[in-house]
């Protein structure tokens, strides 16, 4: 018998924010919307899941500008006057509907497409100027450009908060601009924004310190991590808990409020010696919430989904024991609730027979 799933949809807070439950909609780049700003139909499609019961929805990586972020299609922004209207109108739907919402903001950095770009002729940003390891490919970032993006990711907050959603999200996975400076294998600098991990988190912590000083205390931020790395599955940032501590502690003293700690399958403990994940290290080490992520909902691994795999529940049971247990706070899902907006309210009601299958053909359409 499956175990009972009661503690996904118990209440949970993160600060000043009050959830009525557990789950929460991982953020997912969905290129739909024209104009980089999200229409009609992603305010609905955003509605939908609140409607469908998830306590915290994350929107797709949001852009913090119009020229270094940009460099995939029909990815929304959040600079302009024009694309912080339409967000206000995502989350009054989404605040209609009952639910909970937060803009991740992501500067795609050293994954930049120029060529896909608005503005082609300029470099992409990272720390070194390296996609791949050992590669560069462009000039490393001035202190002056350093300077910009740290001011646009604050604006971008500030006018997430305006906006009328109720958090926000760095996203310093996955090897974007923000996780460029984390990882030691492209973050070769020998100035202050490199080095040791004090060198290394200070952009990050810098964005968050002065976003807190911007938009209060009551106001919660949240950052994405991860250990992988686009172009390495098998990466590791912090080998050790004792190095994972400092990676995250000048965050904690910046005013971060959570973790949302990304990794491929949310069951594989993070170290040697315990069966804690990502997640859940980082609420032991902290204290602050922590979102675990990771092929939740899904009988196959991160990316096996792709090639056919199904939503099943097949993976819960697990979860539940590590909830109840306290490892972590919430759990983020992506792919089981791409194609099914009621997944949460599905799960909650015990009517795993009615989850809709997930296949790719999901990311061509706004369910």
């Amino acid at each position: 018998m499956p175990k009972p799933v009661d503690i996904l949809f118990t209440p949970c807070a993160i600060g000043d924010l009050k959830l009525k439950n557990r789950i929460v909609m991982a953020p997912m780049t969905r290129s739909f919307s024209p104009g980089h700003k999200p229409g009609e139909e992603v305010a609905a499609y955003y509605r939908r899941r609140a409607e469908g019961g998830v306590g915290l929805i994350l929107s797709e990586g949001v852009h913090p500008n119009t020229v270094t972020a940009d460099g995939t299609p029909d990815v929304p922004e959040i600079a302009t006057n024009e694309a912080k209207a339409a967000w206000k109108k995502v989350a009054d739907g989404v605040r209609e509907a009952g639910g909970r919402m937060g803009l991740q903001l992501w500067h795609e950095g050293p994954y930049r497409n120029p060529a896909k770009s608005r503005h082609p002729e300029v470099p992409s940003w990272s720390a070194s100027g390296v996609k791949v390891p050992g590669k560069p490919l462009w000039p490393a970032m001035s202190e002056a450009e350093i300077e910009t993006a740290i001011e646009e990711f604050v604006a971008a907050a500030v006018a997430t908060k305006e906006a009328g959603f109720d958090c926000a999200e760095f996203h310093g996975a996955h090897s974007y601009l923000i996780d460029s400076f984390f990882w030691s294998e492209t973050n070769q600098r020998t100035d202050k924004w490199g080095g040791d991990w004090k060198g290394r988190t200070r952009f990050a912590a810098e964005i968050v310190r002065r976003t807190r000083a911007k938009v209060g205390a009551g106001f919660p931020l949240l950052i994405r991590l991860s250990q992988w790395k686009q172009q390495d599955f098998a990466a590791v940032a912090a080998a050790t808990p004792q190095e994972l501590e400092k990676w995250l502690t000048p965050l904690v003293e910046a005013g971060i409020d959570a973790f949302h700690c990304s990794q491929r399958r949310f069951w594989e403990p993070a170290f040697g010696g315990s069966d804690l994940n990502f997640a859940g290290w980082a609420r032991k080490l902290t204290g602050k919430p922590a979102i675990s992520v990771g092929s939740v909902g899904l009988s196959g691994e991160f990316t096996a989904a792709y090639s056919g795999e199904i939503s099943a529940p097949a993976s819960l049971d697990r979860l539940v024991e590590m909830m109840e247990r306290g490892d972590f706070d919430l759990i983020a899902v992506g792919r089981a609730l791409l194609q099914d907006p009621d997944w949460a309210e599905k799960i909650r009601a015990g009517r795993t027979q009615e989850l809709k299958a997930f296949s790719r053909d999901a990311l061509a359409t706004l369910y």
